[in-house]
């Protein structure tokens, strides 16, 4: 691999790296991670599509349905 090529993916690797930290300080994981998971260890369950990810993991954060949990305003 040249030189150049590595310091590329190098790159790519550690800013890919950066936004799912990003990512997960705000709440919203990652979908391809997901899907990994679930077909890996839940094999009988079809995963969520990455809307209803996004939505799921929205919901989470901000305590959507939880009487006494977490509420922005």
């Amino acid at each position: 691999m040249a030189p150049s090529t590595d310091y590329r993916a190098r790159l790519k690797a550690l800013s890919q790296c950066v936004c799912d930290g990003a990512r997960l300080m705000i709440g919203q994981g990652n979908y391809g991670a997901y899907v990994t998971h679930v077909t890996k260890t839940h094999p009988d369950l079809a995963p969520m599509s990455e809307r209803e990810f996004f939505r799921n993991r929205e919901n989470a954060r901000f305590g959507v349905g939880n009487k006494s949990g977490f509420r922005c305003c």
